[in-house]
C-alpha cells in the first residue's frame, strides 16, 4: 500500500472524509515536497556554510581589505569567484535544496560574469549523457573538434584553439576562448527565435549591472579592473579543472579523470573526483571523498587508470603542449573532398 493510501485511509477511520479527493492527494503530495525540502536542506548544512562563506570572503575582501592591500584582494576575491563556480556547479546538481529555482537564487548572482547561470545549468546537464561524453556534436563541454569542421576554421582560429589545449593556454586564453563561443552560440539561437535563451540573457545582463553597482559603488573598485581580475582569474581556475577532466575512450567510465591528492581539491568541492561525481551525480560534494575512499581500488578500474596524483602532475606534463588531440578520433576520417 502506498503513502498515499495509507494517508487516506487513516482520515476515512478517523472521521476527517469520507472520500478520497484530488485536492486531498494535491495537499499531501504538497506536505511530501515540503518535507523532502526541509530534510535536505538541512542535512546539507556544510553546503549552506560554503555559501555563507564564499559572499562574505566576497563582500569583505572587496569592502575591507581592498582599500588596505588592493592586489592581495584581488586575488584573493578571484579564488572566491573561483569557488562560487564550483557552488554553481552544486546547485545545477540539486544542492543544497531540491528546488531548481530556489538554488538558482542563492547562486544565480554572476560573480564571474562569464555565463548566464540558467544556460550553464542547461549545457551542463546535457553534458551528464555520459554515452555522448566528449563527442563535439552531442556534448556542449567538449574540446574536440570534428574534422568536417575543423578543416573550414580559418588559421587564426586553428592557432587559437591549439594554444587553448595547452595549460598555459587553458588558464591565459580559456575564459575568453570558452565565453565567446557560448555567446556566438547562444546569439543564433536568439536570432533562431529561442526565447528561453534569450530570457536567460536578459536575466543575466540585469544580474550583472547589480555585480558591477555592488563592485563599483559599494567596494570602489573599478568595474573593468573587477572584470580582468578577480572575474577573468577566477574563470582561469576553474578552467585548470576542467582542462583534463574527459578524454576520449571506447568506453564511457573510462572518459572521466581522478586527481588524488590535491590541494584544490576543497576549491573545485571534490570535482577532481569526477569519476565519482559522473557516477553518483546525485551525491552532495562533501560525500566525494568518502565515496571515493571506500572503493579507491574499483574506482580508479572503473575509469580505466585515467588518474593522476595532483594538479602539478597535470601542469608539468601539458604546461605548453597539448594532453589530447583537437580532432576527436570518432570524427577523424577525411571528409570526401579530401580524400578525392
Amino acid at each position: 500500500m502506498t503513502k498515499v493510501n495509507i494517508f487516506y485511509n487513516t482520515l476515512i477511520e478517523k472521521g476527517i472524509c469520507t472520500v478520497k479527493t484530488e485536492f486531498m492527494e494535491n495537499a499531501y503530495n504538497k506536505t511530501e515536497k515540503n518535507s523532502a525540502f526541509i530534510a535536505q536542506a538541512i542535512a546539507e548544512w556544510p553546503t549552506w556554510l560554503a555559501l555563507l562563506g564564499c559572499y562574505a570572503s566576497w563582500a569583505l575582501l572587496g569592502y575591507l581589505f581592498y582599500p588596505a592591500h588592493p592586489l592581495l584582494a584581488l586575488v584573493c576575491m578571484a579564488v572566491t569567484v573561483a569557488f562560487h563556480s564550483s557552488l554553481q556547479h552544486e546547485a545545477i546538481h540539486g544542492h543544497p535544496t531540491p528546488s531548481a529555482l530556489f538554488n538558482e537564487v542563492l547562486v544565480g548572482l554572476p560573480l564571474g560574469l562569464a555565463y548566464p547561470y540558467r544556460r550553464y545549468r542547461t549545457s551542463h546537464l546535457q553534458h551528464h549523457h555520459d554515452d555522448a561524453l566528449t563527442d563535439p556534436h552531442k556534448d556542449p563541454e567538449s574540446y574536440y573538434w570534428d574534422r568536417a569542421n575543423w578543416v573550414h576554421l580559418r588559421f587564426f582560429w586553428r592557432l587559437l584553439f591549439t594554444l587553448n589545449n595547452t595549460v598555459l593556454g587553458r588558464l591565459l586564453l580559456g575564459p575568453l576562448v570558452g565565453s565567446i563561443r557560448f555567446f556566438l552560440q547562444d546569439m543564433a539561437l536568439i536570432r533562431a527565435g529561442n526565447h528561453t535563451v534569450r530570457r536567460a540573457w536578459i536575466i543575466h545582463a540585469l544580474s550583472i549591472l547589480l555585480v558591477a553597482a555592488i563592485v563599483t559603488y559599494g567596494f570602489h573598485i573599478p568595474f573593468w579592473l573587477y572584470a580582468i581580475g578577480p572575474a577573468y582569474a577566477g574563470n582561469a581556475l576553474i578552467a585548470l579543472r576542467s582542462y583534463c577532466e574527459h578524454r576520449w575512450h571506447e568506453a564511457p567510465d573510462g572518459r572521466t579523470i581522478i586527481v588524488e591528492k590535491s590541494f584544490l581539491s576543497f576549491l573545485f568541492l571534490y570535482n577532481n573526483l569526477h569519476v565519482v561525481h559522473h557516477a553518483l551525480p546525485g551525491e552532495p560534494w562533501f560525500r566525494m571523498p568518502s565515496l571515493y575512499r571506500q572503493n579507491r581500488e574499483q574506482w580508479q578500474i572503473q575509469n580505466r587508470g585515467y588518474v593522476y596524483r595532483g594538479y602539478h602532475r597535470i601542469i608539468w606534463q601539458y604546461l605548453l603542449r597539448s594532453k589530447e588531440p583537437l580532432l576527436h578520433p570518432a570524427y577523424i576520417s577525411k571528409p570526401a573532398r579530401e580524400q578525392s
